[in-house]
């Protein structure tokens, strides 16, 4: 039975990153060795390094006043090295989730922050507007799409202070106007390769403006100096991220990508309202394109756990809700195929006549 990956991360990677990287960790290029156990200062692995930040640029048009750098610790170590490498009083965030709020916890050790906007009266399931920027920020902080609570931000914001973004889960899903931003961080797990390294794309004017002590694996300018090669990267997720982006540039790049996703989410989307089984928990206009979370209707709750039996026998994947929302979460990143969407529907369908 064919399986249909809705994981919310680590996700689905499209097959021929898994087939590329696989052949890779038995044999890179056909030097007889492991992309898993060459040294990370060879010429061979840093063609790699140089290709994957080379594609960065190229796809998201990144212009050459920042740099690309790849760490370990996830998005949650960015939650510190922001606030240890820019605040230097105070900092705005905007909370639309469990990942902004742990944002926010961290930053709070370093300054005063100010929560200019949070959807935390509704379980988050919107996205704030209206919102005002402080001036006297060191820096505005965004998480654009929340994997929990399915919501995303659809725009760059015009911001008065340097504008910092967790884009973790939405990365290379939709062009994005990258002057727009000081910083750009996120996990690799969803759109881009396998956990273990975090992408960051970081403006070289903001950094050198606070006083306090940084340790030197919290530094950006350790990291750009050496081009993330100071310690050992994370070099199986990097080489894996190089595929994936290849993957990314022969479908036509972010532009198509985009589109492709639009689709998929209008398909679920368009299913969850017409089903009498099931209804959305986002606001229609926050509602993510990379995590769909829909729940039974009030009437039909009783019904979820045999809804998730059913779709589970069916081959689909990871379509558990979040115990924050509950109910369904199917995650359709970029590597997720239009017909497992598809699929997803056909199963809430035959659901419907059962039981509707």
């Amino acid at each position: 039975m064919k399986k249909h990956n809705f994981s919310a991360g680590p996700s689905i990677l499209a097959q021929e990153v898994i087939e590329n990287t696989a052949n890779a960790v038995k044999d890179l290029n056909g030097m007889g060795l492991s992309v898993m156990e060459i040294s990370h200062r060879s010429k061979d692995f840093q063609a790699v390094m140089d290709e994957t930040v080379a594609l960065f640029r190229e796809l998201l048009d990144i212009p050459a006043n920042y740099h690309v750098l790849f760490l370990g610790g996830g998005a949650s170590l960015q939650f510190c090295m922001v606030p240890y490498n820019l605040m230097k009083k105070k900092a705005a965030y905007l909370e639309t989730g469990t990942w902004a709020k742990k944002a926010i916890k961290e930053a709070k050790g370093f300054g005063e922050v100010d929560v200019v906007g949070s959807s935390s009266d509704k379980n988050f399931n919107y996205i704030p507007k209206g919102f005002t920027i402080p001036s006297d920020a060191d820096y505005f902080h965004i998480t654009t799409n929340n994997t929990i609570f399915g919501t995303q931000i659809h725009e760059d914001y015009d911001s008065p202070v340097p504008m910092v973004a967790d884009m973790s889960s939405d990365i290379f899903s939709r062009p994005i106007d990258i002057s727009k931003y000081a910083i750009i961080y996120g996990g690799a797990q969803k759109n881009l390769g396998p956990a273990g390294a975090t992408f960051v794309i970081i403006r070289e004017d903001i950094l050198g403006k606070v006083d306090r002590h940084i340790p030197t694996m919290l530094d950006y300018k350790t990291h750009i100096d050496k081009e993330s090669m100071f310690n050992t990267p994370p070099c199986l997720p990097v080489y894996a991220c190089m595929e994936t982006l290849r993957w990314l540039k022969k479908l036509g790049g972010v532009k198509v990508m985009q589109k492709m996703n639009q689709e998929k989410a209008d398909l679920l989307y368009n299913e969850i309202e017409r089903n009498a089984l099931f209804v959305g928990t986002a606001e229609k206009d926050s509602r993510s394109l990379m995590n769909i979370c829909f729940v039974m209707q009030d009437k039909y709750q009783d019904l979820e756990k045999e809804f998730l039996e059913f779709a589970t026998s069916k081959g689909m994947v990871g379509i558990k809700g979040h115990r924050s929302v509950g109910g369904f979460r199917a995650s359709t990143y970029n590597a997720m195929p239009k017909e497992s969407v598809e699929a997803l529907i056909e199963v809430m369908q035959e659901f419907e006549k059962k039981h509707a």
